[in-house]
């Protein structure tokens, strides 16, 4: 109607889906690899530990390395770092795989995390910048349910391959890799959103990130949730089904993926909650199922039941993760580089998924099972506090993103002489983000 301005729903940007389909194929490889990497490395006559080491260096590294990594985002741009991210991981993965000797595959697995540190970072870096606000929860739901479902199918897979030779993982998981870096590049090459990363862009520091409350709540939420999910489940679980339970490893195993489908039951739902309701009381909701699963874990006495408190587990971390990504997002904003800030973000989760089983496994061995489980549920309830001071993130009025900057200079273009999308925006006044 003349006199009436509307507005257009913001729908997904279709870098968005390149995204998904792209952490789906990296996550089908890794659970290809995932399961037969311990069994590799103690075909070198090595002992637990050093078999451990193996899977302690790639997160030891990656922890190392993530300050660089978001400096090289913030200097290079997200795809670049994406797709170059990735190759190197698909190099290190596939050296792995004609390793002659125990400290070569360690040499190679290591150089791998280097890789996984930058196209992470990146990758979360180019999903925050190419969406819209309001739709920041459910594009971080999909992107956590590409990881979540290639992860489910990739051991599936594995354990064919390594029927022919226990090596053959290792060059899939490359083969993936290179796979994903082309569909990448591919579809991202000429992306005006993309494209954008070599714009002038204020970088935001980790200082300036750490005076939002709403940050910091993430960055507890986020060091409790590793703890619990990559730590204590992955360290813990299958023991305590062994030895307090009496059941087979197999058990173990159908556990991990009862938790894996309450995560993936509510993944989509709660990014569209925290892109409708607010982050806030979704984030919160999900740290206390969350909480409250794990600490039964500890307390169950049967199989069934430890199932159940698996399920609730997986279903609170899965209401957790969308909000929180979402947050960081928001704080971030459209108009910033963050790299530094994800970084930070990345780099306490990688903390607590090492601190965790060691608190843990001490408290196993010196008091009991349901200890340590309720530490770990505790932790949650730590980053409930920091949640409840935090203000709400989610825009509620319009805001100008960067999608709707190339939308608005794009039908511009017929009205004037063509300008380069990077030389309009530089000399765009910064607007704050809502």
């Amino acid at each position: 109607m003349p006199g009436i301005e509307t507005t257009s729903k913001p729908r997904l940007p279709s870098e968005v889906w390149v995204l998904v389909a792209a952490s789906f194929i990296i996550a089908i490889g890794f659970g290809i690899v995932a399961p037969v990497l311990p069994a590799y490395a103690k075909g070198f006559d090595v002992g637990t530990t050093a078999v451990s080491a193996i899977v302690s260096a790639f997160a030891l590294v990656r922890l190392l390395f993530a300050p660089v990594s978001g400096r090289l985002v913030g200097r290079f741009g997200e795809t670049r770092i994406y797709v170059w991210g990735i190759l190197i991981v698909a190099l290190g993965t596939a050296a792995c795989g004609f390793a002659t000797a125990y400290w070569q595959l360690l040499v190679f697995r290591s150089f791998a995390g280097v890789g996984s540190t930058m196209f992470t970072v990146a990758a979360v870096g180019l999903l925050i910048r190419i969406t819209p606000a309001p739709l920041r929860g459910r594009a971080s739901g999909l992107w956590a349910t590409g990881f979540l479902l290639g992860n489910i199918a990739g051991p599936i897979v594995g354990a064919g391959l390594a029927e022919i030779s226990i090596r053959v993982p290792f060059v899939v998981y490359a083969v993936a890799l290179i796979l994903a870096a082309t569909v990448v590049w591919w579809f991202l090459r000429r992306s005006t959103l993309a494209a954008l990363d070599s714009a002038p862009q204020a970088t935001m520091t980790v200082g300036q990130a750490l005076g939002s409350p709403a940050y910091r709540a993430t960055l507890a939420s986020g060091f409790a949730n590793a703890w619990a999910v990559f730590g204590v489940r992955i360290s813990l679980v299958p023991l305590f089904v062994v030895e307090a339970l009496y059941g087979s490893p197999a058990v173990a195993g159908i556990s991990l993926s009862v938790f894996a489908a309450g995560n993936a039951a509510v993944l989509m739902v709660s990014g569209k909650l925290s892109d409708s309701i607010g982050r806030k009381p979704v984030a919160l909701a999900g740290l206390l199922v969350s909480a409250g699963g794990t600490i039964w874990l500890g307390f169950t006495t049967n199989v069934p039941m430890f199932m159940a408190a698996s399920l609730i587990s997986g279903i609170g971390a899965g209401l957790l993760n969308p909000p929180q990504n979402a947050v960081v997002a928001d704080v971030i904003g459209a108009k910033a580089k963050g790299g530094p800030v994800l970084a930070a973000f990345q780099m306490v989760g990688d903390c607590g998924a090492i601190i965790g089983p060691l608190l843990a496994g001490l408290l196993v061995d010196h008091v009991s099972y349901s200890a340590a489980f309720t530490l770990t549920g505790s932790m949650m309830l730590v980053a409930v506090v920091f949640w409840l001071f935090a203000p709400e993130t989610l825009p509620r009025e319009p805001s100008e993103h960067v999608a709707e900057v190339v939308a608005n200079e794009c039908g511009a273009m017929d009205e004037g002489p063509e300008v380069p999308t990077g030389e309009r925006l530089a000399g765009r006044p910064r607007q704050p983000d809502a």
